[in-house]
């Protein structure tokens, strides 16, 4: 059913109804248009509206094809990178690789601040929702995914976990950290945030300096449900790491997927 029939048949009916005189014996609406004309005409309408597929829009970003595959990993950058950058690239090829799941990198919001205290940092994290919803709306409308975990990476991680904080019910059945940070209020300080989520967590940190710190405050949660993992060595930006990080990751999912 193209827009142009359908509009063709509401513009019909909408002709004869403007047209209603009295019902007369015959049961016309007016001359030349019987009920059961205009009734038939309704239910076609109707029946061609609740025919019509649902549809999601496709976010900006990375997107790797598993096919038949129920399972999808949402990817979130860090704060200068981009959907193929360091960490998420590698991580994404990797899992779709091994796994076959379907990845979708996003492309997320500059803040345009680093300083976890900065108004300019929190006022993008809606958009940063916004695009997350739209890759799960995506996947599952589009592509038939069922269950779908949700990654993050430094500033990617804290929009991550601020969603997940903030949409407990989101349909997501894990989240994948590497090199979060902490530092400021919510949602902004992820740290704060995981101590909302109840979902399985794989945390991965590298022993420098500022993941380590972070990491440290973490450590109360660790639980059947919290994975922490080191990656010693790497810092930051895991260049060099990327393998590490990917097998760890893949191991995680792995399990969770009863592999």
């Amino acid at each position: 059913m193209t827009s142009k029939s359908m509009c063709s048949g509401f513009n019909s009916l909408k002709l004869a109804l403007l047209k209603r005189k009295s019902v007369t014996p015959e049961l016309t609406l007016t001359k030349g248009v019987p009920v059961m004309s205009v009734l038939k005409s309704l239910i076609w309408v109707f029946s061609c509206v609740l025919a019509m597929p649902v549809t999601a829009q496709m976010p900006q970003g990375e997107y790797l094809d598993g096919k038949d595959s129920k399972v999808g990993v949402v990817l979130a950058h860090g704060r200068g990178n981009s959907p193929d950058g360091n960490v998420v690239g590698p991580l994404r090829r990797a899992i779709h690789k091994d796994l076959g799941f379907h990845t979708f990198s996003l492309r997320m919001p500059d803040p345009g601040a680093d300083s976890p205290d900065s108004p300019e940092l929190a006022a993008s994290f809606p958009e940063a929702y916004q695009r997350i919803q739209s890759a799960i709306e995506y996947l599952k409308m589009q592509k038939g995914v069922e269950r779908i975990y949700l990654m993050g990476h430094s500033m990617g991680g804290r929009m991550a976990t601020g969603f997940l904080a903030n949409n407990p019910t989101a349909p997501i059945v894990g989240f994948i950290g590497v090199g979060l940070t902490a530092g400021g209020k919510e949602p902004v300080n992820t740290n704060l945030n995981l101590r909302k989520v109840k979902l399985p967590v794989v945390d991965v940190y590298g022993d420098n300096e500022m993941d380590a710190r972070a990491a440290s405050f973490r450590k109360s949660l660790v639980s059947e449900n919290f994975t922490q993992v080191e990656v010693s060595g790497a810092k930051h930006d895991y260049r060099g790491y990327e393998k590490p990080v990917s097998d760890i990751v893949i191991e995680w999912l792995k399990k969770r997927e009863g592999r």
